[in-house]
């Protein structure tokens, strides 16, 4: 029996049904929203979601930082337009940040779903809390 290749198992929307496909693209008009009124919607948004809608915690996030790097494009060109980017400071967070991802991700592998669960959540309350305070 032949097994499917890698790539065929993990095509763009193997396994997306229509009706998950709408929830998909539900997911995406909101965080676009959110990230263009309040400069958040991938951790924020994506991924709770996605997490809602069945993805295991872990694809969620990788899937949200995906379409992050889409959203993050527009957005900065759309304020850019407008005059409102400063590439320079852009550089100085981004750099450091694609170290920290790395880094993030590695750390991610060697923790228990619960745990990261439990950790996200801690982490909205109190960026909540602190929105409210």
């Amino acid at each position: 029996m032949n097994q499917p290749s890698r790539q065929s198992r993990h095509g763009l929307l193997d396994g997306i049904a229509g009706d998950a496909a709408v929830r998909l693209l539900a997911i995406g008009l909101v965080a676009g929203v959110f990230s263009a009124l309040f400069g958040v919607g991938g951790g924020i948004v994506i991924v709770p979601l996605l997490v809602i809608v069945g993805l295991p915690g872990r694809m969620a996030t990788g899937t949200s930082l995906a379409a992050i790097a889409l959203t993050a494009a527009a957005g900065a060109v759309a304020y850019g337009l407008h005059g409102d980017l400063k590439p320079g400071a852009a550089a100085i967070l981004g750099i450091p940040a694609v170290l920290g991802v790395v880094a993030g991700v590695a750390l991610q592998q060697r923790l228990a779903s619960r745990t990261l669960t439990f950790g996200f959540a801690l982490f909205l309350t109190a960026v909540g809390i602190r929105l409210l305070v």
